[in-house]
């Protein structure tokens, strides 16, 4: 078993990929404490090409992963703040006239970038949330019937509180589905806050912060992507995705199951979790540990099932144990 193993992992080289996740995970190290999961999630969604939700109470440190992530590409990088005034030329900008030249000009808004932090998304109407449907999804923008598409890599990053609703618009099903994956940042453990008190008692933020360094740049990141699409996934492994995302529109506390979309992504997400275990070839438990953070906001659940105060991730979880394992 060994033997055949050595085989497999010899198909496809990940020495750069593997190095290019241990040099990213070490420089969030120099700040984030803790947050592993969350890390290694948005670690594998940005070697996807895929757009993150990242939901969590105030203070966790949504905002500042994020800003971390992009201090470690050599990519452009732009931050919008949502607020309630804030209008879809805002973000995606506007025609200007040009009085030389008597006509229109096109003046790109600050989505025009690599990496996008959307703070607060759904602080935001709907109106200027809709705005990001096309950008999300076809990554391009339309302006008077000229469209321009994002340069490559492209990825959008989004936090919003789950807490606090005044002042809040919910996302609409059509746009959580476009996000690859919805990541909870959870409080640390006292063990980890001790850790960050000390690591913050003598140093600011920003003095910390200013030690992360760039370890990837542009035209690797996007070679990396190329390297995801070659991991290998068997024939059986496709249909127990197939199989589970079945199961999620046909289950009784589950009003609305999951999409097509959201079968690709669970595809593509199995496939990165692998080359970051070093491994270039899919497993069940690759499918499992990353089949939370892709469907969780993909499905809706039952009135009576949120009344009885269960969550998405426990029906997943009871979901991935009703389907039979291939082998």
């Amino acid at each position: 078993m060994e033997n055949q193993e050595d085989i497999f992992q010899n198909r496809i080289d990940l020495t750069e990929l593997s190095q290019a996740v241990a040099n990213i995970q070490e420089q969030l190290g120099k700040v984030i404490i803790g947050q592993k999961e969350s890390i290694n999630l948005l670690i594998t969604s940005m070697l996807c090409g895929g757009h993150v939700l990242l939901e969590g109470v105030p203070g966790v440190a949504k905002t500042l992963t994020a800003k971390l992530i992009s201090q470690t590409l050599d990519v452009s990088f732009k931050r919008i703040q949502f607020t309630p005034d804030l209008m879809p030329s805002d973000v995606l900008g506007t025609s200007v006239f040009n009085p030389k030249l008597l006509e229109f000009e096109y003046k790109k808004g600050p989505v025009f970038s690599n990496l996008i932090l959307i703070d607060e998304i759904n602080r935001s109407p709907a109106k200027t949330q809709a705005a990001l449907f096309e950008l999300m999804e076809e990554r391009q923008v339309t302006i008077d019937g000229t469209s321009y598409p994002m340069q490559e890599p492209f990825m959008v990053l989004a936090t919003q509180n789950p807490i606090e609703q005044e002042g809040t618009y919910r996302l609409p099903e059509a746009q959580l589905d476009r996000f690859f994956m919805k990541i909870i940042v959870g409080y640390p453990t006292g063990e980890e806050e001790i850790a960050m008190l000390q690591k913050f008692n003598y140093s600011s933020q920003k003095e910390v912060s200013d030690t992360v360094k760039v370890v990837l740049k542009q035209k690797q990141l996007v070679s990396l992507k190329n390297t995801i699409k070659a991991i290998i996934m068997e024939d059986n492994l496709l249909k127990y995705i197939s199989d589970f995302v079945q199961a999620t529109r046909n289950h009784k506390q589950i009003e609305l199951g999951a999409s097509p979309r959201a079968a690709i992504a669970l595809m593509n997400a199995s496939k990165a979790t692998a080359a970051i275990q070093g491994r270039d070839f899919v497993i069940p438990e690759d499918i499992k540990s990353v089949g939370k953070a892709v469907m969780r906001h993909r499905i809706i659940l039952t009135a009576e099932t949120e009344m009885e105060g269960i969550t998405e991730d426990e029906v997943l979880t009871e979901l991935f144990s009703t389907i039979e394992i291939p082998r």
